[in-house]
């Protein structure tokens, strides 16, 4: 069995996530978990997690889900068996951080940001000194990342997906100065992965002097 990660767009009306569900009942899926990403005026976007018993019918359950009305799928990929939703892995991440001497917080912050969002990179960077701190990944220019850090500094989570783009998110430790940008090429951020890394953010910030 796999265990296969399906993000999709629902209207907003009952009976539609039952609609999916009965989809992938048709193709020997079973729903493992639901997790609501965002919800829009009309429309929400949902990950659900659901066990395969063969690779081989990841098409057919594509193509099964895409005939609701209404329903677009925006990505699949295979998790680990047994993966929690984000908000529990979100929390697991904060115990592990609140359980590190300061000087090894930000590594593991950065570390965790990673493994939570699956990103291809992550750094963090102090604004003042203009310098990184941390870098894990195949990075990008480093000096337009500074900018745009210090340019987001004045954002709150809200405004994130309209004032960046939709693959990077970024978290800011206000008390340190320091902020933590992580992007995931080809698969947006949506807005309940930004209030986590936004929490795993605040809580490294009261935590106290990184070390």
């Amino acid at each position: 069995m796999t265990v296969y990660a399906l993000r999709v767009w629902l209207p907003d009306r009952p009976g539609a996530l039952g609609q999916v569900a009965s989809r992938i009942g048709a193709v020997r899926g079973d729903v493992v978990g639901i997790e609501i990403l965002e919800r829009g005026p009309s429309q929400v976007i949902d990950e659900v997690l659901v066990e395969l018993p063969d690779d081989a019918v990841v098409q057919l359950l594509l193509a099964e889900v895409s005939q609701v009305d209404g329903v677009a799928v925006e990505d699949v990929r295979p998790v680990e068996n047994g993966r929690a939703d984000g908000g529990t892995l979100a929390l697991e991440a904060a115990v592990r951080l609140a359980n590190l001497a300061s000087n090894h917080r930000l590594d593991a912050l950065c570390g965790e940001v990673l493994r939570l969002t699956g990103g291809d990179w992550v750094v963090a960077v102090h604004l003042d000194r203009a310098e990184p701190l941390v870098q894990l990944g195949d990075t990008p220019d480093i000096g337009w990342l500074i900018a745009f850090l210090a340019g987001s500094s004045h954002l709150g989570t809200d405004h994130d997906a309209a004032n960046g783009p939709a693959e990077l998110a970024w978290l800011h430790l206000g008390r340190a100065r320091v902020a933590v940008a992580v992007e995931r090429r080809n698969w947006a951020f949506r807005a309940r992965e930004r209030q986590h890394l936004a929490a795993l953010g605040q809580l490294v910030d009261v935590l106290g002097p990184l070390g």
